[in-house]
């Protein structure tokens, strides 16, 4: 049913696709490649715990934020699945509630989103999808 409404809803707007897919297992656990992927990506940014006045990236921070960050690995590995030959990926942009991720970690999220893919535009939005249509 999803794909059948998004298909509507694309016509509606007259944005021309090929295919709608509806992504599925988002919430499983990324692979153990993308995983160490992301490790080398953030090991220049990791910060010890003990830094008076650290920016970079703690364990606990890892930790607490674990979730998350698997959430956007696994996001990747869709991503590359499905959208490699896209003209363009069109996301909303992931907005962190202030003060619970260090800029370096938000940063990594999005490098971990859009880092050799096809052209990206992220959207910024209240997470909330809106859509006004005049007829």
């Amino acid at each position: 049913m999803d794909q059948q409404s998004m298909a509507a809803l694309l016509s509606k707007f007259r944005i021309d696709f090929a295919d709608v897919i509806a992504v599925p297992d988002v919430s499983k656990k990324p692979k153990e490649e993308t995983i160490e992927w992301f490790e080398q990506l953030i090991r220049p940014y990791k910060a010890d715990e003990s830094a008076p006045g650290g920016t970079g990236i703690t364990q606990s921070e890892l930790l607490a934020l674990k979730d998350k960050t698997y959430r956007h690995m696994r996001l990747r590995e869709l991503l590359q699945h499905y959208s490699m030959k896209a003209n363009l990926v069109v996301m909303t942009l992931p907005i962190p509630q202030k003060g619970t991720v260090s800029a370096p970690l938000y940063m990594a999220w999005l490098e971990t989103l859009t880092k050799d893919m096809p052209p990206f535009m992220l959207v910024r939005g209240n997470q909330t999808s809106v859509l006004t249509f005049y007829s």
